[in-house]
């Protein structure tokens, strides 16, 4: 049978969700706690790869297995031996057609980016940081070029092993909430690094370093070189992922609220 998942996780620990050897990453932690309960070496196929130190609200993965299992051993009981810092917070038996990352329609990010002149402590895996004032007018005025299906080259890590560089993006708004910069991106798929280079971008922009006709040049050049440094990844969240609703899959989480993140004033 195959079945979903929907789970959480802080990313700040580990190396990122893609299994290594050493053991370091999400996925390897997902699939020993599964394959104890399955008493069978499972593996998962996941809705997106997040880098190290990225958090989860809401991440897909999929796995068959010939075990028979109730759906709460596969939430309770895998939870029961995961770290407390991922949980599974959903889980359906799926038809074999589903598949995590093929029937994924978009994707959503969010970054949490601090804006004031020093660094965070609390929340300093939680949040990004920039010390210099931000203009949120000009960030958006450049985030709204990039709306729409580009290819996005500038924007793509060196080593992304993704076969075409085009991608759509239909929601690029940024908030402010204090001296809390959120920044909303919803695409139907996302390059490797492509949230965190276009955060450095704009945070280039949002500082005066260029204005937002850059983005557009930028864009149009399709080489990464000419870019902003890749961005911290502590302040991104995979927001969620969504598919066909024939696949009964739960809502969207709503951001969850993190102890002192939005004292900032």
């Amino acid at each position: 049978m195959r079945i979903i998942l929907v789970l959480e996780y802080d990313g700040s620990r580990y190396c990122g969700w893609q299994s290594q050897p050493e053991n370091c990453s999400i996925q390897d932690a997902l699939e020993a706690a599964l394959s104890k309960i399955a008493q069978e070496k499972i593996r998962v196929i996941t809705a997106g790869r997040t880098d190290a130190g990225v958090h989860a609200l809401y991440q897909v993965v999929h796995f068959d297995t010939f075990a028979q299992r109730s759906i709460n051993a596969w939430v309770r009981g895998v939870n029961a031996l995961l770290p407390d810092d991922i949980a599974i917070l959903w889980a359906s038996e799926v038809s074999a057609k589903f598949h995590a990352r093929y029937s994924a329609l978009e994707r959503r990010y969010l970054y949490l980016l601090l804006n004031q002149p020093v660094r965070p402590g609390i929340n300093h895996k939680k949040v990004g940081w920039f010390h210099q004032p931000l203009q949120l007018e000009v960030m958006q005025q450049a985030a709204n070029i990039l709306i729409g299906e580009h290819d996005f080259s500038s924007f793509r890590a060196a080593e992304c092993q993704a076969k075409s560089p085009v991608r759509i993006i239909t929601q690029l708004k940024i908030v402010r909430h204090g001296n809390l910069f959120i920044f909303d991106l919803c695409a139907n798929a996302f390059l490797q690094h492509m949230v965190r280079n276009i955060i450095g971008c704009l945070v280039y922009i949002g500082k005066g370093k260029y204005s937002s006709e850059w983005m557009l040049e930028l864009l149009e050049s399709c080489d990464r070189t000419y870019a902003a440094p890749t961005f911290s990844a502590a302040g991104l969240y995979l927001k969620g992922v969504r598919y066909d609703p024939s696949w009964g899959m739960p809502e969207l989480a709503e951001m969850p609220i993190i102890p002192n993140l939005f004292l900032y004033n």
